[in-house]
């Protein structure tokens, strides 16, 4: 006999996922898979549409990270015109894209996993959320709640919108930013500095108290990957692809964007929609992919860094890769770079903000179709994402692709969430609070499938034990 453990839908996340546990006959772990259950087809919906169009229609891929389309989508159709865009538009792009951290890692933090952590993975679900947050903790949901505030205020400042943004478009921005608007976001800076401190202070004070989640959180080695400079410093924007190793060693370097596909491999799955990028260099004719496997996100490009390229987070990503013993593999971490990101952006919003050149007029470059193939890459908050278009000589689309960050991570996702499980279910009768840390695998690495209304702690779930002859042993509803 063999019962199955069904978590559906995964709450706390951005999207519709399940995860199924199945159990040996004596109640140990023996496989575990995270499924996504949702479908959109955007790549398919695109074909036949103007190059010009995909920054607005690709936005509209997810609410909670546009920005990311648009930076992506917009950088391949700098590529198509083949133009250089004017310096201080980039200046504009950079400032957005890091409101755009600023705004989804505290969305994350204080939003969707602070409670657990707060809280305790094994608190009330009733309780467990942004509401019991506030009531426990209000001055530090209020300041979360600012922050996000603020990453979002910077979107609209430059794109137009906070939401599904008009301003970043081929060729640059829309319209320059005013003296106005420049003296407003300074005016935000100092508070966004501060939260960002507390959180990361706060975190570190609480990781003690959690060496076994640190331990069992996705723990295990894998590749990294990551836009770096040529410095080797932080990158959110521009840059190469380089890709590390869980020692720290480089496996690939100074990779155009254009070439991603040289790393980038992508497998299909069975039972989900999300497909499973690997790293081709590593995986043989007759090999698993999972050799494979690598990670992306904060965690990638914080372990990458040969440093932050700000003061304050350099000092932290120092502290954070002392506390890791070198590079950090275990994904609990996630939550600690993501903070150290949010004050990198703070510092270096600062000084581009400051810059005497952020509010000159020229940001946008003109052109026609000189190329037919095109890349845009920028760094999501979930990690790198790729946007490759293929356009006939009028711009007209003939191919589209689209790699999202949380698609690269869904080996690492599924070794995570089979990792928490052996570690903590022990037989057939399993507690909430357990429950809730196999969800917390999924969380550490902030999936983005598209949905919001998780973060008040009111979608169902629905665990079900069966037989191997697909009788109900035992059944839990919450929410």
């Amino acid at each position: 006999m063999h019962d199955l453990v069904v978590i559906d839908p995964v709450t706390r996340i951005e999207g519709h996922a399940k995860i199924t546990i199945k159990l040996d006959d004596d109640g140990q772990v023996a496989d575990t898979r995270f499924h996504v259950t949702e479908f959109r087809g955007f790549e398919e919906f695109c074909k036949g549409r103007p190059v010009w169009e995909m920054p607005s229609l690709t936005a509209r891929t997810c609410g909670i990270c546009p920005v990311s389309h648009l930076l992506a989508s917009s950088k391949a159709g700098d590529a198509v015109m083949g133009v250089q865009i004017p310096s201080n538009a980039v200046r504009l792009r950079r400032i957005a894209n890091m409101g755009q951290i600023i705004q989804s890692h505290a969305l994350s933090f204080f939003h969707l996993s602070s409670p657990d952590f707060l809280l305790g993975f094994d608190s009330d679900p009733a309780m467990r959320n942004v509401f019991g947050l506030m009531e426990a903790e209000p001055e530090l949901a209020r300041r979360g709640i600012r922050l996000r505030g603020f990453g979002q205020s910077v979107i609209e400042s430059i794109a137009g919108r906070k939401v599904h943004s008009p301003g970043i478009v081929p060729g640059g921005i829309s319209n320059p930013m005013t003296e106005e608007t420049r003296l407003e976001l300074l005016g935000g800076l100092d508070e966004a500095q501060e939260t960002a401190t507390m959180a990361l202070e706060l975190f570190i004070r609480m990781l003690d108290g959690f060496e076994r989640e640190v331990r069992a959180f996705g723990e295990f080695p894998s590749y990294f990957m990551a836009l770096a400079n040529d410095a080797g410093m932080w990158e959110h924007y521009d840059g190469h692809l380089k890709v590390i190793d869980a020692a720290g060693e480089v496996a690939a370097d100074k990779v155009p964007v254009s070439e991603y596909r040289t790393l980038v491999g992508e497998a299909s799955n069975v039972d989900s929609y999300l497909k499973s990028p690997y790293f081709k260099p590593a995986v043989t004719d007759d090999g698993p992919i999972t050799d494979g496997m690598y990670r992306v996100g904060p965690l990638a490009r914080v372990n990458m860094a040969t440093a932050m390229g700000s003061p304050e987070a350099d000092a932290a990503q120092a502290e954070f890769k002392e506390r890791a013993g070198g590079i950090a593999t275990s994904s609990f971490f996630f939550h600690y770079a993501r903070l150290i990101e949010v004050l990198a952006c703070t510092e270096q919003m600062r000084t581009l903000l400051e810059d005497e050149h952020v509010t000159d007029t020229m940001v946008r470059a003109s052109g026609g179709v000189n190329h037919r193939r095109a890349v845009g890459a920028s760094e999501a908050p979930r990690g790198t994402l790729f946007h490759e278009y293929h356009v006939d000589e009028n711009g007209i689309l003939d191919d589209v692709n689209m790699i999202i960050a949380t698609g690269q991570n869904n080996l690492a996702m599924n070794a995570t969430v089979h990792q928490i499980a052996k570690e903590w279910i022990d037989g057939p009768e399993i507690p909430e609070g357990i429950l809730n840390r196999v969800e917390a695998g999924i969380r550490a690495f902030d999936p983005c499938l598209s949905c919001s209304t998780h973060a008040i702690g009111q979608m169902p779930l629905v665990v079900t034990l069966v037989d191997s002859s697909g009788e109900t042993v035992c059944e839990r509803i919450r929410g």
